[in-house]
């Protein structure tokens, strides 16, 4: 039997990590086996992307951006998404598609067509079974993450951020059943309790 893919998404500062370490914890507990990815990352060629993306000196062109996070996604999809979904296993994934869509097709202004178009070809069109949306109020995200420690993609400025959520919220309107909404605002126990309900429903 197929596996579950699972993505939690949302602005920087939102609460992912958190959620996603709750997630495979309770699962675990459960006797359900669980992969937890990051993306970019979770293979050396997609953690090597991930640090040139993220360092705070480069000046990397939107059009570059993009293609450079989907490399590592089509990476991450050849050498663990698919077998780690045709040995059955439930991966969570901190990130997909949706991310590139939100803040290069969103935030960087390219358009959300142009960006998913890139990502199909680079996923072969894999899409998640079901994607937590942890929504915040980019003023609060921003303020949880400290000045000095923000990276390339954080350091955008409330303004962006504000255009990734809008992308966000615009992608969620579009597919309700894939793309669960949860309240970031809620405290990380509340919100763990409704993602684990969002995401026990699918699981065989």
């Amino acid at each position: 039997m197929r596996g579950r893919l699972i993505t939690v998404e949302g602005i920087d500062g939102a609460g992912k990590t958190t959620l996603l370490q709750g997630l495979a914890e309770e699962l675990r507990q459960q006797g359900i086996a669980v992969e937890l990815l990051r993306e970019p990352g979770s293979d050396p060629l997609g953690e090597r992307l991930r640090e040139v993306v993220s360092e705070v000196g480069i000046q990397i062109d939107p059009r570059a951006e993009t293609l450079l996070y989907a490399a590592a996604r089509a990476q991450l999809t050849s050498r663990r998404l698919l077998p780690l979904l045709k040995e059955g296993k439930v991966v969570l994934l901190d990130r997909f598609t949706d991310s590139s869509l939100a803040y290069q097709g969103g935030g960087r202004e390219l358009g959300i067509e142009p960006v998913r178009r890139i990502n199909d070809f680079a996923t072969g069109g894999l899409k998640p079974d079901r994607t937590v949306l942890i929504e915040l109020p980019p003023a609060l995200a921003l303020a949880r993450i400290t000045a000095s420690r923000r990276d390339r993609l954080e350091r955008g400025g409330e303004r962006f951020f504000e255009r990734v959520a809008a992308a966000y919220r615009a992608l969620a309107a579009e597919e309700p059943e894939r793309i669960v909404v949860l309240d970031g605002t809620k405290t990380p126990a509340e919100l763990l309790a409704e993602a684990l309900g969002v995401v026990t429903a699918i699981l065989p």
